[in-house]
């Protein structure tokens, strides 16, 4: 089962990541430890990247487009990768904040846990079942099933979730906020009202 792709990394338009960060993880930004690393994977052009790197957080993006990560590399580390057909290139480090948007590889889903450090915390936001009514994607690989995400994060403090509809592009997204069991060094983020 491979993702669809652009046939070349040139392909990629221009606009992919550059749009402003998503709602729901600018919503819960504040959960990482103020300071923190922070992972974006499949990071596009890097506008999850700004939003943590313009709150004093160190970035790290991973993209397989060359294109994306050239833009991305201004904020922090950008790392080019294959991560579906390729080892996984961060095997052993850990941060205190994954995001994930738009993407969904279930192959992955181990290493992308393993690499959120104990008291660090998961912002996932992805297409979901249901999202073939309003386009693309549509094929069942690439939709989660209701819960899915809650069932992977399964033992990890859940501070939101949601699976619905939402608007401008209408589309059907599940998204959550989990912190991961145990405690780092530091202090936790507070959780705002």
């Amino acid at each position: 089962m491979t993702r669809p792709q652009p046939a070349e990394a040139s392909a990629l338009p221009h606009t992919h990541g550059a749009q402003a960060p998503s709602e729901w993880i600018a919503r819960f930004a504040h959960l990482v430890r103020p300071g923190g690393s922070v992972l974006d994977i499949a990071c596009g052009l890097g506008r999850h990247m700004r939003l943590f790197h313009a709150q004093n957080h160190a970035v790290t993006g991973i993209d397989k487009s060359l294109v994306a990560i050239e833009s991305a590399a201004i904020l922090g580390e950008a790392i080019q990768a294959d991560i579906e057909n390729h080892p996984w290139p961060l095997a052993g480090r850990s941060f205190d904040g994954v995001v994930v948007t738009n993407y969904l590889w279930r192959p992955l889903w181990p290493q992308l846990l393993a690499c959120v450090q104990p008291g660090g915390v998961l912002l996932y936001e992805t297409f979901a079942q249901g999202n073939e009514a309003y386009g693309k994607p549509s094929r069942p690989d690439f939709l989660l099933a209701p819960g899915e995400l809650l069932e992977v994060c399964r033992g990890w403090t859940v501070v939101a979730y949601e699976h619905g509809v939402l608007g401008l592009p209408d589309r059907v997204v599940q998204r959550i906020a989990a912190i991961r069991p145990g405690t780092t060094t530091a202090t936790p983020a507070r959780l705002q009202p």
